[in-house]
């Protein structure tokens, strides 16, 4: 492969013809061209991967798809303006490209042909293929079109992603109606791995959405099918495509995140150090290894070496300094659930120097952390918490014309500091724990959930001999009781961890400013009564949360939780089953 990679880097493309180019390769040369690539971004080689797609990105759908995703990634880490614009105009120019290659057919056939569930077969393989890339390409315009911040550019994204759906689906039907002998050509198998990834990619991403939302997608047409999607990604991770790395990171993005930031389960672990495993042999430096390698020990508790892994993928390449600012991110938490604060102080003043993905996230997690730290060691770092407080509103990024919203919930919290007799928020990095779901990893290590509820019970002894912030006094003793319940209940103190959960529901009418404190605890009370087996009881609870709270911090996130501990319970399927239609 070295020799492969070397050759391709010292091809001088500048003198060639846009005729030769065009036509000097055929579809197995185009795609090992561009596995070539690939190979080369994997082992952090990004500015020659590019090098290698450029000279063809006119002329080649995958080269063309290739050079994009490359430049969408980019946008996606940096949020830079300019690298925006560059990824934007890439799509546009990839989505001409693909189109020259497609079969050029009527709407209404093409319409007439998916309602009746018949793919057009009389395409040729060439133009299968410029189906598939048009679709991927066309859902990488959506997704980057939804961080602009107009109500627009969200509908433009909406549209974008349907489109891309009915391809995907048109290419479904496509490789079920594919003959024996066309399925074994050399070219096939990437065409049968991005079918995989898409229809996969599109179910796994609508199943998580909160029942009454799912229902809405099926009747526009889309499905969201959650087993479909993994199996899909599943079978696109093993097809050894050129695609097999997309089903597979997505793959891992699943279970070693979204599972964990929305609730929705523990993430599968074994399944993820499997998929991984492959690609960490092959490319043992690759900065997306070495990230995931380090992201699978913080899962299971193995704070330390993950520490090191992150260190290690930082030190492994400096040319997209954006993958260091996940490790930094990584490793803000990873300390903060060892309470050593002042390391994670210094990972979260490094995002707020040098990243632009939430200002507002970063200067309130850097003030929450300073809150955890004698007076005296905050004067030393030079640090003003209260000022940093007060910046955190001035922060907040609108997507759609809409709030994010735990930049929201960060600016709503840190408005106690804006008066000029400022009142201390109480455990402030505990809560946004909390809110990244980070008790439920912490809760790996007995000993460390310990520690933290130690600390919470210094700051409940606090509070109660702490007069003079009566204005909030009871909002932060809820939290306070919320947060140790989480403690209790991870240690299996089951009792004491009920009545601090009662504490903060029979405070429900006292409750000034916090009020997402009672729904979220509800649900926290209901997963304990299924934690005892009583899933009757467990039911009944986690339904009052969801159906008679409205209006409080973070309430999506909350829905999504819910919607995922009923399904485990039972009630989605009997209430809402799941569609069954083709997806």
């Amino acid at each position: 492969m070295e020799t492969k990679e070397s050759s391709l880097q010292q091809m001088d493309l500048t003198h060639i013809s846009e005729d030769e180019i065009s036509s000097q390769m055929d579809l197995d040369e185009t795609l090992e061209e561009c596995t070539s690539a690939l190979n080369l971004f994997l082992n952090n080689r990004f500015a020659e991967a590019l090098t290698v797609l450029k000279p063809r990105k006119h002329h080649s759908m995958y080269h063309a798809m290739g050079y994009s995703s490359i430049l969408v990634m980019q946008a996606a880490m940096t949020f830079d303006p300019k690298d925006m614009d560059a990824a934007v105009t890439s799509l546009r120019e990839s989505l001409h490209t693909c189109q020259r290659f497609r079969k050029k057919t009527g709407l209404m056939e093409t319409l007439a042909n998916m309602w009746h569930g018949q793919p057009d077969d009389s395409l040729t393989e060439e133009e299968m293929h410029a189906e598939l890339c048009y679709a991927e390409v066309l859902m990488l315009k959506a997704a980057l079109t939804f961080l602009d911040e107009s109500v627009i550019s969200f509908i433009k994204g909406g549209m974008g992603m349907r489109h891309s759906y009915l391809i995907y689906k048109n290419c479904q039907l496509m490789e079920n109606a594919i003959n024996d002998v066309d399925k074994q050509k050399s070219t096939h198998i990437h065409f049968r791995g991005g079918v995989s990834m898409g229809i996969g990619s599109f179910n796994l991403m609508l199943s998580l959405l909160p029942s009454r939302v799912l229902r809405l997608m099926e009747f526009l047409g889309f499905s969201g099918d959650r087993e479909l999607g993994l199996s899909e990604l599943r079978d696109g991770a093993a097809s050894n495509s050129l695609r097999s790395i997309l089903s597979t990171l997505t793959l891992l993005m699943f279970h070693l995140y979204t599972t964990i930031i929305l609730g929705i389960g523990d993430g599968n672990l074994t399944e993820a150090e499997a998929l991984l495993k492959p690609y960490a042999e092959k490319f043992p430096n690759g900065a997306l290894m070495l990230f995931y390698t380090a992201r699978i020990a913080v899962l299971k508790g193995n704070f330390t070496f993950a520490q090191e892994k992150f260190l290690a993928c930082i030190a492994t390449q400096e040319e997209w300094r954006q993958i260091h600012h996940l490790c930094y991110w990584e490793l803000m938490w990873a300390y903060s659930f060892e309470q050593n604060w002042m390391e994670a102080y210094r990972y979260a003043n490094l995002l707020c120097k040098e990243n632009k993905w939430s200002q507002a996230t970063y200067v309130f997690q850097k003030a929450a952390i300073l809150s955890m730290l004698p007076e005296e060691e905050v004067t030393k770092l030079g640090e003003d918490v209260v000022k940093l407080f007060r910046q955190v509103d001035g922060f907040r990024l609108r997507i759609a014309g809409k709030s994010i919203p735990t930049e929201k919930f960060a600016a709503k919290k840190a408005r106690r500091y804006s008066s000029s007799n400022p009142v201390k928020l109480v455990v402030p990095a505990l809560e946004m724990m909390y809110v990244w779901n980070g008790f439920t990893v912490v809760g790996k290590r007995p000993e460390m959930t310990q520690n933290i509820l130690s600390t919470l019970e210094r700051a409940e002894v606090q509070l109660r001999n702490d007069s003079a912030a009566a204005e909030y006094q009871l909002d932060d003793q809820c939290v306070v009781q919320l947060l140790k319940g989480l403690c209790l209940r991870q240690l299996g103190r089951l009792v004491q961890a009920e009545t601090c959960f009662n504490q903060v529901i029979s405070s429900e009418n006292d409750i000034k400013h916090d009020n997402y404190l009672v729904p979220y605890t509800m649900y926290e009370l209901g997963l304990l009564h299924k934690q005892r087996g009583d899933i009757n009881k467990a039911i009944t609870v986690i339904e009052n949360a969801k159906m008679n709270y409205k209006d409080y911090s973070m309430e999506s996130r909350l829905h999504f939780r819910i919607h995922a501990a009923l399904n485990t319970m039972g009630t989605f399927e009997a209430k809402f089953p799941p569609s069954r239609t083709p997806a």
